[in-house]
């Protein structure tokens, strides 16, 4: 967990492959609220390269998948990965290879097809300063038998959390928060995708603030 740490610039050379790739690289498309406001599916790691520039990555778990096959026992590694800025961008994914270095690489290339936005907010009653320190309301979210919340916390209060889930908040730029988890939550697949799936419904779920825009 957290054994990797490192910044990604944008690519020197890159040949989109996809419409909304060359619409990025051109200019038409300068940030991921465009993407997400338009329903479009980012298939390329190299988009988020360029709108992203500060991407930071964690490597939060590997494990050896064995298999039997007629050739023998296979081994694979398996790594989970979380990149984000700190500041609102965050993403999770996934890794198979027989190498350590190469599930690793893969799962950095899933977490950026994965990244979503974070909305983050003062819903603590306790504080009310109104900056983004916090998440603006309580999230649930849910992965295998791990269930997940998320609560607002006063400014100061720092992150009561497990390493794991300390790791996802500071890369999504959550300061001050509460956690709670039931379930299996030594699952790390599990836990980690429960705490992404709580995050994410910050910017899924519509506030009175948002129909007043």
């Amino acid at each position: 967990m957290g054994e990797r740490s490192s910044e990604v610039s944008g690519p020197v050379e890159w040949t989109p492959r996809t419409r909304l790739g060359r619409m990025v690289l051109e200019g038409k498309i300068s940030s991921l609220e465009e993407i997400f406001a338009n329903g479009m599916k980012i298939s390329e790691p190299e988009i988020v390269n360029v709108l992203v520039p500060n991407l930071e990555e964690e490597v939060l778990h590997i494990s050896i998948v064995q298999r039997q096959t007629d050739a023998g026992e296979r081994s694979r590694f398996k790594a989970i990965v979380a990149v984000g800025n700190k500041d609102g961008y965050l993403g999770i994914g996934a890794g198979k290879a027989t190498q350590v270095r190469t599930a690793i690489e893969k799962a950095a290339r899933d977490a950026r097809l994965n990244i979503t936005i974070i909305r983050r907010g003062c819903g603590s009653w306790e504080c009310g300063c109104g900056q983004p320190h916090s998440l603006p309301f309580k999230v649930t979210g849910k992965c295998g038998s791990v269930r997940v919340e998320i609560l607002p916390g006063p400014r100061g209060l720092g992150l009561v959390a497990g390493e794991i889930a300390k790791v996802i908040l500071r890369l999504a730029g959550v300061k001050d928060c509460w956690t709670r988890s039931y379930g299996s939550t030594r699952t790390v697949p599990s836990f980690t995708y429960a705490v992404f799936d709580a995050l994410k419904k910050t910017y899924e779920v519509v506030t009175p603030l948002d129909w007043a825009r």
